[in-house]
């Protein structure tokens, strides 16, 4: 199978073919080089893999452009933003949650934006002042989600380990990456994945950021004998995975040690917080500052 190579400016987007062990089947995922990548051939660029929310899940191939619905990916092709990073983009598959494919009915597949392009406004953020919300879900509970988070998200990406680590290690292997910085992000279902692998493969990332998701407070010993730099984020007003599930997690981080930690609450946004996050550049830089060489 060809890669299909996608050219604008100097950024590239290549659509890589795998045979995923997690189904078994032909997939697809994204691998982005920035722009600069091909004019400056002495230059070793770090890594940023990204992981999806739930909703943006598929088959690998024709709903691959469903992972540039949200994330750094979707900044760095579909807002034209310079972000100096070669970019991982899986999609995760179906598995059992069938509904996920459902929910995207009626939403078009992202498309890149012309080359010049109207400077983004904050959308998310509200007239103040705006209450805390703290209102429980019946059907998402503290219990259930600290279980999720011990044992992985049902049908989540804990169940594609393998192709993940795969594609970090043909990056290194076949393009100018910095093995030093390699870092990983993700969003709700991709939060949760990014604690996860930080916990069982702490020694292949230079830093995470995860958003939205959950953590298993139980598994902070690992990371603080890792020392890796972590900064998460959530909304104050997330109905679905709760910011002070978090808590415990940087308690636990703390008091095992833990020096490089970082927790940023957005009072007045949801689940959606990720939207802010991602659209400025204190993530990008602070990622950009952090290396295990």
């Amino acid at each position: 199978m060809k890669e299909n190579n996608l050219w604008v400016s100097d950024a590239q987007l290549l659509r890589k073919p795998f045979e995923s062990t997690a189904t078994e089947k032909n997939r697809e995922y994204f691998l982005y080089l920035p722009a600069g990548y091909e004019s400056d051939p002495d230059k070793q660029w770090p890594i940023l893999l990204f992981l999806h929310g739930g909703g943006e899940r598929g088959d690998g191939l024709k709903d691959l452009d469903y992972v540039l619905l949200h994330g750094p990916l979707g900044e760095a092709w579909v807002q034209h933003r310079d972000l100096p990073f070669i970019m991982i983009g899986p999609q995760l598959p179906v598995f059992e949650m069938h509904d996920q494919v459902r929910l995207r009915d009626g939403i078009p597949k992202p498309v890149r934006l012309a080359d010049t392009c109207p400077p983004r406004l904050d959308e998310n953020k509200p007239d103040f002042p705006k209450e805390r919300l703290m209102v429980r879900t019946p059907d998402f509970t503290d219990d259930e989600t600290t279980n999720r988070a011990r044992n992985g998200m049902a049908g989540g990406w804990q169940l594609c380990e393998e192709d993940l680590l795969n594609m970090i290690d043909a990056t290194l292997r076949d393009y100018r990456a910095d093995a030093g910085r390699v870092y990983l992000t993700g969003l709700s279902y991709g939060g949760f994945g990014t604690w996860h692998l930080a916990c069982v493969y702490p020694e292949r990332w230079a830093a995470i950021a995860p958003i939205c998701g959950g953590a298993n407070p139980d598994l902070a010993p690992i990371l603080a004998e890792a020392q890796m730099p972590i900064w998460a984020f959530h909304g104050g007003r997330d109905k679905w995975v709760k910011h002070h599930w978090i808590y415990e997690m940087g308690n636990k981080l703390e008091k095992a040690g833990h020096k490089s930690f970082r927790f940023t609450v957005h009072e007045d946004l949801g689940h959606n917080s990720h939207t802010r996050v991602y659209a400025v550049e204190d993530i990008y830089q602070w990622l950009l500052a952090q290396s295990s060489n």
